[in-house]
């Protein structure tokens, strides 16, 4: 009997590696189909390197929750593309506009994202998003309790703040690449940055991030978030430090920490990735055939998929031959 594990992809993360870091391959039609092949290739990959038994692809049904931007109106706010409705609304009519904010995604990828949906759908391969949650809170809440060892893909450092060696859940950090991914354990959190795994989304919240538009605490880099958190646990012990004053906290760092002091009461909040969103985990295991085959091959004359498909198709057989 095979041992089980939960392969969790952050599937965005995955296809935007692809398409940037892959040559256009077209379809017969014209359409440039990188990312779909790339992504299949790197599930081909993984599922043959760890063999899982579970595999979830976790989509962004909100990108950018409402409620993350009103806590932070800076977050991802450079990602951001404005849709302007049909119709547009005359100004002082009183009517409220449908703009919406959406994130900005080249044309030829944004042509791809269905297609892979087509096909992961075709293979059977679960792909699980939540309404006002981002991949990210996906991941946290299937890794949390999920009774088997967990593998997360990702190149978003946010989610070192899940790794756990007591829970058997690890990070496969692709920063480097698919084929050059790191395992993130606690020794490799602490040994990179410095604080436990534990620690890690209070660091994160320290130092900001500007690639998802979090400010940080101005003048606190990797160096000093670590220092204090090493210091004083975490962070409601540094802002507890600030304002005792027999600590020995430094009258610098002391001082940033009480000028951030909104800043730091509602990041945490953003930072932290849910753990507690209601889903169904009863549809996660990994499929040893294609759910439809018909639809597949389907999918495969009309995009030119012959060879990531067949050879998905075959790892998927041999993995769950053990």
């Amino acid at each position: 009997m095979m041992t089980e594990r939960l392969l969790l992809l952050d599937t965005a993360s995955l296809y935007f590696r692809a398409y940037f870091g892959s040559p256009e391959m077209l379809a017969p039609d014209g359409t440039n189909v990188n990312a779909v092949r790339g992504l299949l290739g790197y599930i081909s990959q993984l599922v043959d390197q760890y063999r899982p038994t579970h595999l979830a692809c976790c989509w962004d049904d909100d990108w950018r929750p409402q409620w993350r931007v009103d806590l932070i109106p800076t977050y991802k706010a450079h990602r951001v593309v404005e849709e302007v409705p049909d119709a547009p609304v005359a100004e002082g009519s009183g009517e409220r506009s449908d703009r919406r904010y959406v994130e900005e995604v080249p044309d030829p990828l944004e042509l791809q994202v269905p297609v892979i949906r087509d096909v992961l759908a075709a293979f059977g391969i679960a792909v699980v998003g939540a309404p006002g949650y981002e991949a990210d809170d996906v991941i946290g809440t299937l890794a949390t309790g999920a009774g088997m060892p967990v593998d997360v893909v990702t190149g978003d450092r946010d989610l070192f703040q899940l790794v756990d060696d007591a829970a058997s859940v690890r990070v496969l950090y692709v920063g480097k690449g698919v084929g050059r991914h790191e395992r993130v354990d606690e020794s490799w959190v602490l040994e990179k940055y410095g604080v436990r795994a534990d620690q890690y989304a209070d660091f994160a919240t320290l130092r900001g991030d500007a690639s998802d538009g979090l400010p940080g605490v101005k003048g606190v880099g990797e160096k000093t978030a670590a220092s204090m958190l090493q210091k004083y646990g975490d962070l409601a012990g540094i802002v507890a430090a600030v304002d005792d004053r027999a600590s020995d906290l430094g009258p610098g760092p002391r001082a940033k920490i009480r000028e951030a002091a909104g800043y730091l009461a509602v990041a945490p909040t953003v930072v932290a990735v849910a753990r507690d969103i209601d889903l169904p985990r009863d549809h996660l295991a990994l499929p040893r055939t294609p759910a439809d085959p018909e639809a597949l091959a389907a999918l495969v004359e009309r995009w030119s998929l012959s060879s990531p498909v067949e050879r998905l198709t075959g790892v998927l057989a041999s993995s769950s031959a053990g």
